[in-house]
């Protein structure tokens, strides 16, 4: 039996024995626990004393007559579902006690299967209700209880070195642990309960997880690390997620605080440390490349072939240094936030085409070709530093280029994905195993083998090529097959969007 219907009380109402009686047996059957009044006065003592789901209640009653009774449970609980018999009372008679809150009717004489009809009827709202507030009562509870000293995990969030902080879907602090009031430079004794721009200094963050607390983001990857500074020299990271029910629906926010004031000084010492290295160098090594362009020169007829070979190794060489010293000044100045210090507004198929169109002499040097695919609506402008952008593309061209074959084909197509711009570079060129791919824009990576050992690089094009797609809002991913070919994938923000 039902144990949904087994919780639920019926009170019968009604002057007549034989309805009394009779409605009793059957609702009883089904399951119901049934209590029985003969009079309206007799029926409001039950309702106080036992407080019913669902009253069966007649209209016509000697004394206090059943549309008094209906007025007064409707004032004792609004939520009881109220049933009106009517037998000497019209039509119109029940549809005036369903305006004033009853919640059905059923018209004497009536049969077993009609009333078992209406009550289940009944029934079964209340426990959709019931069912519903349950799940809402777990909801507010699930969180609630994390800053009680019931929670089992309570202990282990309070000795956690991180900052931790829990919202419900309101945005209110439900739970916040020692180490996230030290961070935040909160009073110790500051509990839980009040907003989340209360407790966090930093506006855009309090914007984001109220979001997040309101079911705005549901998928775990699309929301990114968010750093503040909270004061001088002092740094924060703070990853915030969404806590999800069973049903996957979204019951707040958690947030993890991270001190890297630490790493942040740290990458300005190295910033510094790289940028004066390499102005020290670059000036000394640009002399000498220049020195042995002219000895080469001179050189040309007169010199052994082995020597001939000597010099131009080094010269490649010193021009690889070259390469790898101005690599490094673009990675400072992308960690340090100055290499897109000057956006504008950009036709973006426009500098594509002068990207392409400069690189096609170097494609057609190796009997490559080299296309332009532009969509035919126009495309909208984006806003960047146009000296990024032509670092991104020119990387990613110059890059399928050098790992191409000769006689091999890159392509530049150009569409719009949603609300941005998407551009692929891709060629069917020496490709890449899958082992490579997660790699490629770490430092200093370069895939090795056969077919490339000899390609001269320093492994700094893409990571500068990340650093910079990352900085102007945008996504950048690759697919690559070995022995057919790679696809660089550069989605960007376009204005307006």
């Amino acid at each position: 039996m039902n144990n949904d219907v087994d919780a639920i009380r019926i009170l019968v109402v009604d002057d007549e024995r034989d309805i009394r009686e009779g409605s009793e047996r059957i609702l009883k059957r089904i399951g119901f626990i049934v209590h029985i009044a003969d009079r309206g006065d007799v029926a409001l003592k039950v309702v106080k004393e036992v407080h019913p789901a669902i009253v069966l209640l007649d209209l016509k009653m000697p004394g206090m007559d059943g549309m008094e009774v209906l007025e007064h449970i409707r004032q004792m609980d609004e939520g009881i579902l109220v049933i009106v018999i009517t037998g000497y009372a019209t039509v119109e008679t029940a549809i005036m006690a369903m305006k004033q809150g009853a919640y059905d009717f059923i018209p004497k004489p009536f049969e077993p299967d009609q009333l078992r009809i209406v009550v289940n009827r009944a029934a079964e709202k209340i426990r959709l209700t019931r069912d519903a507030r349950k799940l809402e009562e777990e909801k507010t509870r699930t969180l609630s209880d994390l800053d009680t000293e019931k929670s089992r995990i309570r202990t282990i969030i309070e000795s956690l070195p991180d900052g931790v902080l829990v919202t419900n879907a309101s945005g209110k602090v439900v739970l916040i642990n020692p180490s996230c009031k030290q961070l935040l430079n909160l009073d110790p004794d500051m509990g839980p309960g009040r907003q989340i721009e209360d407790y966090v200094p930093d506006e855009t963050l309090s914007k984001l997880v109220m979001e997040i607390s309101k079911g705005k983001h549901v998928d775990y990857g699309d929301i990114p690390d968010h750093e503040f500074n909270l004061a001088t020299d002092t740094y924060l990271r703070a990853r915030a997620q969404p806590v999800l029910g069973e049903r996957k629906e979204c019951l707040g926010a958690v947030l993890n605080f991270v001190d890297i004031s630490t790493m942040k000084v740290l990458d300005r010492l190295k910033s510094e440390f790289v940028a004066k290295v390499s102005h020290e160098l670059r000036s000394p090594l640009s002399t000498i490349h220049e020195q042995l362009a002219m000895v080469i020169g001179d050189l040309v007829n007169s010199a052994p072939q082995q020597d001939h070979h000597i010099l131009t190794r080094a010269k490649e060489k010193t021009q690889g240094m070259i390469s790898l010293i101005g690599d490094l000044l673009d990675l400072s100045r992308i960690e340090e936030g100055i290499i897109c210090h000057e956006p504008k507004s950009i036709r973006l198929d426009d500098l594509l085409t002068n990207i392409v169109d400069f690189l096609s002499s170097r494609a057609a040097a190796s009997s490559q070709s080299l296309t332009l695919n532009l969509p035919p609506q126009s495309l909208p402008e984006i806003t960047a530093d146009p000296l990024a952008l032509e670092s991104i593309f020119g990387n990613l061209i110059t890059n399928a280029i050098n790992y191409t074959q000769e006689g091999g084909r890159i392509r530049v197509d150009v569409d719009m994905a949603g609300i941005n711009i998407r551009v692929k570079v891709v060629d069917n060129g020496f490709g890449m195993a899958e082992k490579h791919l997660d790699k490629i824009f770490d430092r200093f990576y370069r895939v090795k083998d056969d077919r490339t050992r000899y390609i001269t690089g320093t492994g700094l094009g893409l990571p500068i090529v990340k650093g910079l797609v990352d900085s102007l809002g945008g996504i950048i991913e690759v697919e690559s097959t070995p022995g057919e070919g790679s696809t660089f994938t550069v989605l960007l923000p376009a204005q307006n969007a």
